[in-house]
């Protein structure tokens, strides 16, 4: 499965953007996605995600309650909707596939990537 993360962008501190990632293949389905990110210097970490079928949902603590990880199976894409955007959000922020599970929160457990879309959160 091929990967396309879109909806970057500069943002000030309090607002908001939504994050697409569309998915090649026809079984999306499937796949368990996450949502991932990366700031300079520091290790990709996980950040959202969410079950094949959509029922189940799991967050960083650093983000609950100002993120929502959603998808839409019919479009074969996954959706994070990030609200309350801090400066300390700035980074690539990069979705994921893994096959073989209902969820997963842990980064190998991932099987495909997408090229990544930077959100800059300026203060």
């Amino acid at each position: 499965v091929q990967l396309q993360a879109s909806g970057g962008g500069l943002v000030q501190a309090g607002g908001s953007l939504r994050l697409s990632c569309a998915a090649s293949g026809r079984t999306f389905s499937s796949y368990a996605m996450g949502w991932f990110r990366q700031a300079p210097g520091k290790e990709r970490e996980f950040v959202a995600a969410i079950s094949w079928s959509g029922g189940s949902t799991y967050y960083a603590d650093s983000v609950k309650g100002r993120f929502t990880i959603s998808r839409d199976n019919a479009k074969n894409t996954v959706y994070l909707q990030m609200n309350s955007l801090k400066p300390e959000d700035t980074a690539v922020y990069y979705c994921a596939a893994a096959l073989g599970v209902v969820v997963t929160t842990t980064r190998y457990e991932y099987d495909y990537w997408g090229q990544g879309t930077l959100v800059t959160v300026s203060s």
